[in-house]
């Protein structure tokens, strides 16, 4: 096997979302984190079709090409794959995320706070709204633990900014 490229938050994205499906297509990959891990990461569409094809020419994805229509393809993890993502999920990380939230900086440079807090308490608890009722789907389901204990962050990530808002209102 020939030597990795360097991986990226986007790369063990997509091994991480091919692992889940056990194979998809790249549209597959940006349905499935649209529903999921875009509640909380944003990668542009593109990703999803560059970067599985730049992982299977490091043979850490196995690409299927459909022989007629649309010649959609689809992607499954090698053993190679499965152990670069193995390695990734198993070192601790100490890095902080970016909090961009454009409510934030416009409250920074000094706009009136009680619009704003009007405006993010709708969009604040409607978001809490799908969380909580997602939770409640994922109990009768079930489901991964990893996307369980995202939602349970997104929960409380909610909560405290409706509090937050509520404070400026």
């Amino acid at each position: 096997m020939q030597e990795l490229p360097k991986l990226t938050a986007t790369s063990y994205i997509v091994l991480g979302l091919v692992e889940l499906a056990g194979e998809a297509t790249p549209y597959e990959m940006k349905q499935a984190a649209a529903a999921s891990l875009g509640n909380f990461w944003t990668l542009q569409h593109a990703q999803f079709y560059t970067e599985p094809q730049r992982l299977a020419a490091a043979e850490l994805l196995e690409e299927e090409r459909e022989q007629g229509g649309r010649r959609r393809r689809r992607y499954r993890l090698t053993a190679a794959g499965r152990s670069a993502l193995e390695e990734w999920r198993g070192e601790p990380t100490d890095d902080l995320g970016e909090l961009r939230e454009p409510a934030l900086l416009k409250l920074f440079f000094g706009a009136p706070p009680a619009p704003l807090a009007a405006a993010q308490l709708r969009v604040h608890r409607a978001k809490l709204a799908a969380y909580e009722l997602r939770r409640e789907q994922l109990a009768d389901t079930g489901g991964p633990a990893g996307p369980r204990a995202t939602l349970e962050a997104g929960v409380a990530h909610e909560h405290e900014w409706v509090r937050f808002w509520s404070e400026r209102a």
